[in-house]
């Protein structure tokens, strides 16, 4: 059983509960509370402690999950305010991820608390989708004119590329993997949402915007791509258990109580309306200044507390609870299937196993065709290489990594001079001179003519002359730069991620990769299906997708785990 508790959005309306179910039901030593704002946290945990003692350590946490940890403690008006900040999101949601990672605020809080389970009820897609791209979009427009962009719009235009969810979403998503995995998370929940409450495109309810509303819709794309992600992350090896408990309905209440509250605007104040005319043709502004009005009381009205969704009036809780509407699920409820599903138990409300059993998985007819495929493929292209109508069949450079078109041209190659992975275990001779062996089926192979040309450049075996064409692939550039420095480790680096790599090392990681392919296929044989794992080498001869397969498997950790 599980320890050491972190609960995101522990000081909310769902968090709370799933403290104290988490503390009654399974003997946790600390649950670290985590919040938006410092006297959030802070005030969550004394209750906690009043309520159960010292039987708990209950800590503390606060800041904004999403942005770097200098950034976590000031709210996004200040952070659009500031061209210094903006600067810095921007370099973290777009710029450089292994910064970013570092940087990132709820990356330094797993590294802190070292959580054994995270529970995630914060509304992330409530969060992002109302930064609102479409009012970013609008005042983008404003700015460009019949004669281009106008440099003056640039605050807005940062502020636009901010309000994207999606490439938040991914990079928050990858710190989580990056993160569970490197400090011993075993489990992550996360309690999402439908983004409607379980309504349809019809939903007649928004946060105060008109219907139909886009940043509604906006916030169904961003729990449902949150969703497709950690569909994703379940299926990472090495990565935690991952779970998703997606309420269908509003919930609710924290509490019932007469309060000053805010409108839409912010405004909490009444004022004595006046009357103006409506003439046809004359503007009508919809912001006066609030001084010029005569204030007539404050807005103190008995409402419902519902948490992250707000506040509401008796009418208004009245209607969108109802038969029909979105009805209604309670806060109890779900941090019980949490837990639920926590201890193990299958309460058939995760998700992330829902879409398991719901997509299909491979199947042997297509194992079968697979086969049939290869062999007419090897018979054409046998084909076309004799009456010389074609070049050889090994890559095209669309399908990535762009590790992958590079292993296969030197697969390839491998193939070419030594014919199976035996002889080149077997060759005795000195790395370079096998090396100069593969330059040399350069020709032969059309390699020499085929890699160039679609942006795989080969390194010769002296490790400075490159045979290149009119583009390279890698090192891969975004903007308008064309150009790279090469800087004394740049060439490792570029050749090992995208360029045929014919020097005297590289083909003694290939030797090496041979001789565990060839141990991995005699161990099959000796073992039987026992032994038909991810580290077998399952093919009886020497087929270059094959092997390149088995080092996605075995090197890259690119393999499929359901």
């Amino acid at each position: 059983m599980y320890h050491d508790f972190m609960i995101l959005g522990g000081a909310g309306l769902v968090g709370t509960q799933v403290v104290r179910h988490i503390v009654k039901t399974m003997s946790p030593r600390r649950v670290v509370v985590a919040s938006l704002l410092e006297r959030e946290s802070k005030g969550a945990c004394a209750a906690f402690e009043r309520e159960f003692g010292d039987r708990v350590c209950f800590v503390p946490a606060w800041g904004n999950l999403f942005v770097p940890a200098p950034l976590a403690h000031s709210s996004r008006g200040e952070l659009l305010a500031s061209a210094e900040h903006r600067n810095h999101l921007l370099g973290a949601v777009y710029g450089d991820f292994e910064g970013a990672y570092r940087d990132n605020h709820l990356v330094q809080m797993i590294r802190l608390h070292r959580p054994e389970v995270i529970v995630d009820a914060v509304n992330t897609a409530t969060g992002f989708s109302y930064q609102d791209i479409f009012d970013g979009a609008a005042k983008v427009r404003e700015w460009i004119g019949e004669g281009g962009f106008d440099p003056r719009g640039t605050d807005d235009l940062e502020t636009f590329l901010l309000s994207q969810s999606v490439p938040q979403l991914i990079r928050h998503v990858r710190f989580v993997h990056r993160a569970t995995i490197e400090y011993g998370t075993r489990v992550y929940l996360k309690v999402g949402t439908t983004g409607t409450g379980g309504m349809g495109m019809n939903i007649p309810y928004t946060h105060s915007e008109d219907r139909p509303s886009q940043k509604l819709l906006a916030k169904n794309e961003a729990a449902f791509g949150h969703t497709g992600l950690l569909f994703l992350l379940a299926r990472t090896p090495g990565a935690p258990i991952v779970k998703e408990v997606k309420p269908a309905a509003m919930i609710g209440y924290r509490a019932v109580e007469v309060r000053r509250v805010t409108d839409k605007h912010q405004n909490s104040d009444l004022y004595r309306a006046r009357e103006v005319g409506l003439d046809v043709g004359a503007s009508l502004s919809l912001r006066d200044d609030a001084a010029t009005y005569e204030r007539d009381g404050e807005l103190a009205v008995a409402i419902v507390d519902t948490g992250e969704n707000g506040v509401f009036t008796r009418g208004e809780f009245s209607a969108i609870t109802a038969f029909g509407q979105m009805e209604y699920v309670t806060p109890e409820e779900i941090a019980a299937i949490v837990v639920r599903e926590l201890r193990g138990a299958t309460t058939g409300r995760d998700v992330i196993s829902a879409l398991d059993g719901a997509v299909l998985d491979p199947s042997y007819k297509a194992g079968l065709v697979r086969g049939v495929a290869l062999k007419d493929l090897e018979a054409v292209e046998q084909a076309s290489l004799t009456d010389g109508s074609a070049v050889p069949s090994i890559a095209l450079g669309r399908l990535g990594p762009p590790e992958l078109s590079k292993l296969l041209f030197e697969a390839a190659l491998l193939h070419r001079v030594y014919g199976s992975l035996t002889a080149i275990i077997q060759d005795g001779r000195p790395l370079a001179e096998g090396a100069q062996a593969l330059a040399d089926a350069l020709a032969p192979t059309q390699i020499g003519r085929l890699a160039p040309s679609i942006g795989i450049p080969v390194l010769l075996p002296d490790g400075v002359t490159l045979l290149r064409g009119p583009r390279i692939n890698v090192p891969e550039l975004l903007g308008h730069s064309t150009k790279v420095k090469v800087e004394e480790d740049s060439v490792d680096v570029w050749a090992r991620k995208g360029w045929v790599d014919l020097r005297p090392s590289n083909l003694g990681t290939w030797r090496e990769r041979a001789r565990r392919m060839v141990q991995a296929r005699t161990d099959l044989r000796r073992a039987g299906s026992a032994a038909a794992t991810i580290h077998s080498y399952m093919s009886d001869r020497f087929d270059i997708g094959e092997v390149v397969a088995w080092i996605f498997n075995n090197e890259m950790g690119g393999n499929r785990v359901k």
